[in-house]
């Protein structure tokens, strides 16, 4: 068992740490998470460098890299910034379902604008009053001839507003039993007559990412928007989660990373009481804690994304690698307010901005309770 990275991803992961350090200026980043401004100009760059859509083929303007590849990206943008490097890394939000699953056609449309910087992906998943149960929906999709017509509404998208196409699921066959084999993965651009976008509100963190709520009345796509096979979205959308999660877990540990690395040199300089903070055991201690955490987030969420890579789909595993990572992420950066004190309440001092990024990792792609199950799920089986 080989614990280090090849040659190739520490050269990926240097190049990656070099471009946030370069580019993602502190006071920037304060500017656009108070005005909640996407950070346009850094994304392009970025795909520009060839740091979004790495996992990608080459054919689609990708690196044909793998999963753990993008992670370590994802990893060391956050540790520069949570807040730009959250935005950076979610710009390409549900690609992966063209990606695996959608046709030639699609792929060749779609990927390389996302790959190239000129468009933003999204996937639309979530409905009102059913968090994340995706069983049962109640946005339709109807076939009519050669399209098919969308009603219905999804809440606290990811990119909402800001991307170009979502990845949409909804219900195309009625009185299936279960109703979940009657669900279909549909691609709908964002400026197709009858979507509306509207602006979930202020929220705690991750300011430069839009989250929205979309309503689709009479949308009508193509039929070859249909992504895979009709009656196979459900499914389809379980395997992206278990991609998906293992991106949040990186934000999540790199989210950790940072605060910790902040704390770490405010206390190697601050002084109290004659002594510099560091040299007290109880910060001692708080850093080993936090530093273990980390360790352990990193090995678990690097494994999962190697173990992806190997073409095994393990929903435990992720499952862990989410959950674990997003409770690091909250605990390290709480410490890491303590550790500055009353300075790591301002903004300046940018703990509480990791703080309020963090939490949302243990909300999204399901709440660390839905990992528990599916955790538990996989070491039970089926009890009678």
């Amino acid at each position: 068992m080989d614990f280090e990275l090849t040659k190739s991803q520490k050269e990926i992961q240097k190049a990656a740490r070099e471009f946030a350090k370069g580019e993602f200026d502190k006071e920037r980043a304060l500017e656009m998470d108070k005005k909640h401004q996407f950070p346009t100009k850094i994304w392009k760059k970025a795909c520009g460098l060839g740091f979004v859509g790495v996992h990608f083929p080459e054919a689609y303007s990708g690196q044909d890299l793998g999963v753990l590849e993008n992670i370590i990206i994802a990893d060391e943008f956050c540790a520069r910034d949570s807040s730009i490097g959250s935005a950076v890394i979610l710009s390409a939000f549900a690609s992966e379902c063209v990606l695996r699953f959608g046709s030639e056609e699609l792929k060749q449309r779609f990927l390389p604008p996302v790959a190239e910087g000129q468009i933003i992906s999204g996937g639309a998943f979530t409905e009102p009053d059913r968090g994340p149960d995706i069983s049962s929906l109640d946005t339709t999709a109807v076939r009519d001839g050669n399209e098919w017509v969308i009603n219905g509404t999804k809440t606290f998208i990811t990119n909402g507003g800001l991307a170009g196409f979502y990845c949409v699921i909804c219900q195309t066959a009625a009185g299936c039993q279960p109703s979940y084999r009657g669900i279909s993965l549909i691609l709908v651009e964002a400026d197709r007559d009858g979507v509306a976008v509207t602006d979930v509100g202020e929220k705690l963190g991750i300011h430069m990412v839009a989250t929205a709520e979309l309503n689709f009345k009479n949308v009508r796509v193509p039929a070859s928007n249909l992504i895979g096979e009709e009656g196979k979205g459900f499914y389809q959308v379980l395997e992206f989660f278990d991609e998906s999660r293992i991106l949040v877990a990186a934000q999540a540990l790199g989210t950790a990373q940072g605060a910790y690395n902040r704390a770490l040199a405010y206390v190697k300089e601050r002084e109290q009481f004659g002594r510099k903070i560091a040299q007290f055991q109880v910060t001692r201690h708080k850093l080993a804690d936090m530093a273990t955490k980390i360790e352990l987030a990193r090995l678990i969420t690097y494994k999962a994304a190697w173990n992806f890579d190997q073409g095994r789909i393990d929903p435990k595993l992720t499952a862990m690698a989410k959950m674990y990572a997003a409770r690091t992420a909250v605990e390290v950066a709480d410490e890491a307010i303590q550790l500055l004190g009353g300075y790591g309440y301002m903004a300046e001092y940018e703990v509480e901005r990791f703080y309020r990024d963090a939490k949302v990792t243990e909300i999204y792609e399901g709440t660390r309770e839905s990992q528990k199950n599916t955790i538990a799920g996989a070491i039970l089986g089926n009890l009678r």
